[in-house]
């Protein structure tokens, strides 16, 4: 994989681990997609924490086994670098591209990605694209543009009920060696907040200061390093 300006892929951005709940078709979708057996063109979006960024990253991941060459391009981290950092990755058998609502309304970036867009085609690669938006609310300008945005499937991601929030804590605890109790999970839900994104985020503090105390995560240990 070849990845640009030091952007890196999370190792545990896969999907393995990504706790589908109502999400299967749109993951089973990426998957064949990432190993060349899929859709050409995909365009998936979701609200904070339900997953978008991480399901691209899983493409990248899954696309090194089949030895197809990938690139993830997070346009929150790349929109300074200017539209010219598309130019080439058409070389590329996957490409997945990230926070597209990130440059929606900017003329040169859109140009940009249309021709990306068609150049991908032109050599039968796959392109894969995230939002927050579905295409028609996106805000995009250039028409033609917004008409590539469809051609392909477009999958709304769900975000999880309660329950499946439960067994996605517990495997990114257990995947981490970490011992959670119900309580501490309890605790988490109704104490933090309830976006996924965060819930992993604050688990990831936990499990760092757990490992700077050696203390394991109780419910007591939780209220001393988030201040709850």
């Amino acid at each position: 994989m070849q990845l640009p300006l030091g952007i890196t892929l999370r190792d545990d951005a896969r999907f393995e681990n990504f706790v589908r709940g109502r999400n299967g078709l749109v993951c089973a979708a990426l998957e064949k997609a990432a190993s060349g057996f899929g859709e050409q063109y995909l365009y998936i979006w979701g609200h904070a924490g339900t997953g978008c960024s991480h399901l691209l990253q899983s493409c990248c991941h899954a696309s090194d086994p089949v030895r197809r060459s990938a690139v993830y391009l997070p346009l929150a981290e790349l929109k300074e670098y200017g539209p010219r950092i598309l130019e080439d990755f058409d070389q590329l058998d996957l490409v997945c591209i990230d926070n597209l609502e990130q440059i929606a309304g900017d003329a040169a970036w859109e140009e940009a990605l249309f021709h990306l867009y068609n150049r991908m085609r032109a050599n039968g690669h796959v392109l894969i694209m995230s939002a927050n938006l579905p295409p028609a609310k996106l805000g995009i300008k250039l028409a033609d543009l917004e008409s590539r945005l469809n051609w392909g499937m477009v999958f709304q991601l769900q975000s999880l009920d309660d329950d499946t929030k439960v067994v996605a804590l517990k495997a990114r605890a257990q995947a981490r060696g970490l011992q959670l109790g119900d309580d501490v999970i309890r605790y988490l839900m109704h104490h933090g907040s309830r976006n996924m994104a965060h819930l992993l985020v604050t688990l990831d503090k936990l499990d760092v200061a757990s490992l700077s105390a050696q203390r394991k995560i109780t419910v007591p240990f939780v209220k001393q390093v988030m201040n709850w």
